[in-house]
């Protein structure tokens, strides 16, 4: 069988057999390909293609050239693909998608069902596969009327598919993103209002209320000017409900829909009055339990979860709302399974039995005796067993009704994977909404309204816990002269948190220690060491490291902490506590750790593993950069990677962890190994996602470094805080930092922090207009960096020089420098840096006026900035590219890559970056002819610039007077 053909309309037209590219020969004759592909099978009969071809004047010979046409067409395709049928010609038995239209077609029609039913994350998907079929022009170099008609059908067709996908962008909250490609479009498509509607709409959710407001004006001029008319009453009535500041323009929001309440229970043990959320569990639940009652299965479900999250509670409830379907009966026993001694499956047996009509001389003796008269005595009947707090599933195996009927729920700390046929819940804690309902039904309304915010801290210290909140709010209830402000202090020490947790017979804290008190000796050694470390969760590989055990046999120990609910399963190979479980690890650690030392010693494991990773990690995406031969040595070993993406993909997955674990390692014989970890962790810093928590870990190990009065820790805690100030723009700060981390580095004869700070004295110095102190600091780091032999480092000043020169208007010896610093990197195989000194020299020929290759280097550095999830660095190569086009007075490009930008470093990159990429954006806005737009760009950038007092500030003014020109 021969490879399917193939067709492109949606551009070029073109043809494929299989991966053949076919000729479809001169223009004309994929004229009429194209106009018998776009019937769709129907036949086109002689006198409709040549009009198709030369409209109203055919040359003589047309009907012949048709012929001709259609003789080659039919050589090049399949047999039965062209066919003649009454005097004309049609295209016949092609396979499904084998046209893109008809693919494009099928896609709409998919979103649009998609978006009826609600689903409009497939809808939006299935919009942007079929846009994605779109190849430039339409019909591209087809002549002839038909064609042209056809472009402008398909290509308004196209418009309309991206408005409505643009819609969905925005109805899920993708507004930021959504104003590059609206700001491209509308400079394309200036008449379009629908566009202007959106534009304006996704710059109102973006916080950007003046320039949304200007688009509209823009919008009513350009309308004015070029067709006399008004806006139209959509467009206008926006405009009002924005200067409304309308709460119904807010971006919207994602709430599932409420769940219905099931069925109400009875006749089991007493359900809590104030039984609160769980709606979701409590509907699955009772649809399982409802499948039983039907008749059609026996119905077992287990809950799982860790003591105090609720289980009981929970099937208690669901048991009374399933009542009324199990009409025979409801049976119920506490199994005791967290407990030393747990119920015997005879004695409860031998109880239900009872329960059931079963005389006591009619009892059997033995565990199967009893089973089998249990399952007995339940046939026919429609009987609910709630089994709780059950041990283990051999324990409920013959309490089990066995027909079909009835329905067994269970309750239990263990999954019970090995229960066949078992519906597994794992019930986890209240959400916040949950929680703060729950104490506020125990405290009382009127005490908690006033205190909202101290409740949230109560509920969040309680961790989320049922049991705990319960705890709390009935010591509060009872204590009529405290506040909530009062109980949230008392919870916000640690180290008395479990303490403060118990109230008459209910303790956290007993509840947790039924559990440990079941582990055996290695699994309750593992579950307090892992206690003892900060974060949110960790790794396989990181908790093998505590414990000091091979990755096989911790997996087996964390795995069994899992199954008895004092460990969660994060993801595949991540683990982590609840917060009340941790606290309490750390307790038994301190209790039955013996020796002491062994806490200390596995966190020293856990540091030394992440420190010898991320220096692997340092070392694949910075090759040749000595600095992780200056880091404090390391005696457990860490992981080893093969090529740089998976290094980045360790980092960024530990980056949350890390961060944490850096900040508790902040004191003592600890504090060196912390400090160069962040070090060489830097790129964090830059990716956005995590720069907030990096700024804490390295404003904690300065503060750490300064109380320990240790030089070195200092120096290079304070580089770490430098790379910070100048990721978020605040260069002042960065110089303090790094000025006094020169210092600091030179009196403790630290070699590495000594380079790195000149080297950014230079950058800074650059950002603030201080041309010659930057070029003197980047010399002086050159020669450190030579000194140290450090090539990698010599680059990155180099580049940084390079900058410097173009500043100072040397623009020659500024592509000279970054050509040098890209041959060193080229040479040690550094990509990420590589894409440094691109940068740097793309700037610099965008200096000398030579356009096309500063963009083409500007467009290898950002792809290498993408691929390195380096996102400070991707935005600012948008906006240099941006100031590319705009020097070549190419504004709708400079509009786009800026918009891009400030996408892209929304929430880094500081407030004086913002600035600049917005003073561009104006010009290109202005070259557009958007005069009101500009306007509003500017005046936030010379806000910005005014409120840091930057030199900047001056040239937009220039630019908001009346008489500048852009």
């Amino acid at each position: 069988m021969p490879p399917p053909l193939r067709f492109c309309v949606l551009g070029p037209v073109r043809a494929w057999r299989g991966a053949e590219v076919l000729n479809t020969g001169s223009p004309q004759q994929r004229a009429l390909l194209a106009a018998l592909l776009l019937r769709e099978g129907r036949t086109a009969t002689a006198a409709e293609l040549i009009s198709a071809l030369w409209g109203e004047e055919p040359p003589e010979q047309a009907l012949a050239a048709v012929r001709t046409y259609a003789s080659r067409l039919r050589k090049i395709l399949d047999p039965g693909i062209l066919v003649s049928e009454s005097g004309g010609y049609a295209i016949r038995g092609l396979g499904e998608d084998a046209l893109d239209l008809a693919a494009a077609q099928e896609l709409a029609t998919e979103a649009e069902k998609a978006k009826s039913a609600g689903d409009l994350c497939h809808a939006r998907d299935a919009l942007t596969r079929a846009l994605g079929l779109w190849d430039g022009e339409v019909l591209a170099g087809v002549p002839g009327p038909y064609a042209e008609a056809q472009r402008v059908r398909l290509e308004e067709w196209r418009l309309q598919l991206l408005e409505s996908r643009l819609d969905m962008d925005l109805e899920q909250g993708h507004h930021a993103e959504a104003v590059s490609e609206l700001t491209a479009l509308t400079a394309e498509h200036p008449l379009r209002e629908r566009l202007r509607e959106l534009l304006m709409l996704a710059l109102y959710r973006s916080g950007r209320q003046a320039e949304a407001l200007a688009v509209y004006a823009d919008t009513r001029r350009l309308l004015a000017d070029e067709l006399g008319v008004d806006p139209r009453p959509g467009l206008r009535e926006l405009q009002q409900r924005i200067l409304q500041a309308d709460p119904g323009l807010a971006e919207p929001s994602s709430q599932p829909e409420p769940v219905a309440a099931p069925v109400r229970p009875a006749q089991l043990p007493a359900t809590v009055p104030d039984f609160t959320g769980r709606a979701a569990f409590v509907s699955e639940l009772s649809e399982v339990l409802a499948s039983g009652s039907e008749g059609h299965v026996m119905a077992v479900s287990a809950l799982a979860g860790i003591g105090g999250v609720g289980k009981t509670t929970l099937a208690v409830h669901v048991a009374h709302q399933a009542r009324p379907a199990f009409p025979d009966g409801q049976l119920y026993v506490d199994l005791q399974g967290a407990g030393a001694r747990a119920a015997d499956p005879e004695t409860v047996l031998g109880a239900f039995l009872r329960a059931l009509g079963t005389a006591d001389s009619a009892i059997p003796d033995s565990l199967e005796e009893r089973a089998a008269l249990y399952r007995s005595v339940l046939d026919g009947r429609r009987i609910l067993v709630l089994l709780d707090n059950a041990r283990d599933a051999a324990q409920i195996r013959p309490l089990l009704p066995g027909t079909e009927g009835c329905a067994a729920l269970v309750t239990s700390r263990v999954r019970m994977v090995d229960l066949a046929g078992a519906h597994l819940v794992d019930l986890d804690v209240m959400s916040p909404d949950e929680a703060l309902q729950l104490f506020t039904k125990i405290v009382g309304e009127e005490r908690v309204a006033s205190e909202r915010k101290a409740a949230l801290d109560v509920v969040a210290a309680c961790g989320f816990l049922p049991l705990a909140i319960r705890i709390a709010a009935s010591r509060l209830a009872a204590r009529r002269t405290w506040t909530v402000s009062v109980l949230a202090a008392k919870l916000a020490d640690e180290r008395r948190r479990l303490d403060e947790l118990q109230a008459g017979d209910l303790a956290v804290k007993a509840t947790f220690e039924l559990g440990y008190g079941q582990l055996e000796p290695a699994q309750a050694r593992a579950f307090r060491l892992l206690g003892l470390a900060d974060g949110p969760d960790i790794s396989l590989a990181a908790a093998a490291a505590v414990l000091d055990l091979p990755v096989e046999d911790t997996e087996d120990l964390l795995e069994a902490l899992v199954d008895t609910s004092l460990l969660e399963s994060a993801a595949p190979g991540r683990y982590r506590f609840h917060d009340l479980v941790r606290l309490y690890a750390r307790a038994c650690a301190e209790r039955d750790e013996w020796p002491p030392s062994e806490q200390e010693a596995a966190l020293s494991r856990l540091l030394d593993f992440y420190l010898a990773t991320a220096t692997a990690v340092y070392a694949l995406e910075r090759p040749g950069d000595r600095l992780v031969e200056h880091l404090e040595e390391v005696r457990y070993p860490g992981l080893a990677f093969e090529d740089r993406h998976t290094a980045q993909d360790w980092l960024y997955a530990e980056a949350n962890a890390l961060l944490a674990f850096v900040q508790q390692c902040a004191k003592g014989a600890l504090l060196r190994r912390a400090v160069d970890l962040l070090w060489v962790a830097k790129d964090l810093a830059e990716s956005g996602a995590n720069s907030k928590q990096y700024e804490v870990a390295a404003v904690a190990l300065r503060d750490a470094a300064d109380a320990a009065d240790d030089p070195r820790s200092r120096a290079r805690a304070l580089t770490t805080l430098t790379n910070v100030h100048l990721v978020a723009g605040r260069f002042e700060q960065a110089d303090a930092e790094a000025r006094l981390a020169m210092e600091l580095a030179r009196a403790a004869d630290d070699l590495a922090p000594s380079c790195w700070a000149a080297n950014d004295r230079g950058i800074i110095a650059l950002y603030q207009g201080r041309h010659p102190e930057g070029e003197a600091y980047l010399k002086e780091a050159i020669e450190s960096f030579r000194r140290d032999r450090n090539l990698a480092g010599e680059a990155s000043a180099l580049c940084n020089l390079s900058r410097i020169h173009l500043a100072m208007g040397q623009s020659t010896s500024a592509v000279d420098l970054a050509h040098q610093g890209i041959v060193i990197y080229d040479r040690l195989g550094h990509s990420l840096r590589g894409a440094n000194g691109r940068y740097a020299l793309g700037l610099a020929l965008t200096g000398q006026g030579r356009l096309d290759a500063a963009v083409e280097r500007l467009t290898e550095a950002l792809e290498v900035f993408r691929d390195s999830r380096q996102r400070l660095w991707e935005g600012m190569t948008l906006f240099r590219l941006a100031e590319a086009h705009l020097a070549g007075h190419r504004p709708a490009q400079t509009a786009a890559l800026t918009e891009q930008a400030l996408a892209v470093l929304r929430g880094i990159g500081g407030e004086w970056r913002r600035g600049n990429v917005l003073t561009v954006l104006g010009r290109a806005l202005s070259g557009l002819g958007q005069p009101g737009r500009a306007q509003a760009c500017w005046q936030e950038a010379l806000g910005i610039f005014e409120q840091l007092g930057s030199p900047e500030a001056a040239d937009v003014r220039l630019l908001l007077t009346p008489s500048a020109t852009v």
